[in-house]
């Protein structure tokens, strides 16, 4: 657990977590805590058994904002695109008056690009560094976008070059993976609506305008993963559609073989038959004259065949 007093965007390490009881004559204090350090942050902050129930779970939370007396609980998620697989990882946040705890089982880039932009910014409030970090949470969903759009396109392109069987799970994952994160945009969307929209008394009314900006942008990106979805169907579609162009490639070339052996059989049959007269049978060279017609007429049916277009 990391405890730092945050005034005008600087930090100052806090050694006695007692002393986070009583607000500081100016700044906030910011907790970056883990889920074992909310035995010692419950009783000093009073926080919902509720909401430290939920920080302990093992299963999956929904991103969500509970009004509690003297705090609020905020559970958002931070998303990553690592080795073509998507992750999300939830963010608990406890905002108080004079405090705001972050609570977190694995580490979050974005608490890390965050302290940068509170000296920027010189923030001093916690209403302050909820509404940064929310907004750097949201723009990274714009990152991870970009990066699945590039895939959805190289994928595009590979099926339309060479398919292989290999594609089919490429898009069967990748698809599985944007339903399911489109399930976890919306509650996240009403999330900051909430933000946006809601009489909060821990949140500046001016601050809480901007709110309005990063609620734009969760829409779009909800509009955005909704058209990637759309886009999986139609390459679905692709694969296919170039599966079934390749099987009839591989007919019109096994249809176009048969044909050309046809007459040739028909020859090579008729030379079988047991009779003791047939036209060059008995002919000085007349196994040659056969080869050399049944090759001109092979010959001849595939320069038709090209010609029309067929091959």
């Amino acid at each position: 657990m990391k405890i730092r007093l945050v005034n005008n965007g600087l930090f100052t390490p806090i050694d006695d977590i007692h002393a986070l009881q009583k607000p500081p004559i100016e700044g906030f204090y910011w907790i970056d805590a883990d889920v074992d350090d909310l035995s010692v942050l419950q009783p000093l902050f009073t926080l919902h058994e509720l909401a430290v129930e939920d920080c302990l779970s093992e299963e999956e939370q929904r991103p969500k904002i509970e009004i509690h007396d003297g705090h609020y609980f905020i559970v958002i998620n931070s998303i990553r695109f690592d080795d073509e697989e998507i992750f999300l990882r939830a963010l608990n946040i406890f905002l108080g008056r004079h405090y705001i705890i972050t609570v977190t089982k694995q580490k979050i880039n974005e608490l890390r690009s965050l302290k940068p932009i509170l000296l920027e910014e010189q923030v001093d409030r916690p209403d302050r560094f909820l509404y940064h970090l929310v907004d750097i949470v949201v723009d990274n969903y714009f990152q991870v976008g970009d990066r699945i759009e590039a895939r959805i396109e190289s994928l595009e392109e590979d099926i339309l070059v060479h398919t292989k069987k290999s594609h089919l799970n490429e898009i069967i994952g990748l698809r599985s993976e944007i339903l399911w994160l489109k399930k976890v945009l919306g509650p996240q969307k009403e999330v900051i609506a909430t933000l946006n929209k809601k009489d909060l008394k821990l949140i500046d009314d001016q601050l809480q305008k901007y709110f309005s900006d990063i609620y734009e942008n969760a829409v779009k990106i909800a509009e955005t993963f909704e058209t990637y979805r759309d886009l999986m169907a139609n390459l679905r579609e692709a694969y296919q559609s170039s599966l079934a162009n390749r099987a009839n490639e591989i007919m019109r070339v096994f249809t176009a073989l048969t044909t050309i052996f046809m007459p040739l059989t028909f020859i090579t049959g008729i030379y079988g038959m047991n009779f003791d007269y047939i036209p060059g049978l008995h002919t000085a060279g007349g196994s040659y004259i056969l080869i050399g017609i049944m090759l001109f007429l092979a010959g001849g049916m595939l320069y038709y065949f090209r010609k029309k277009d067929w091959l």
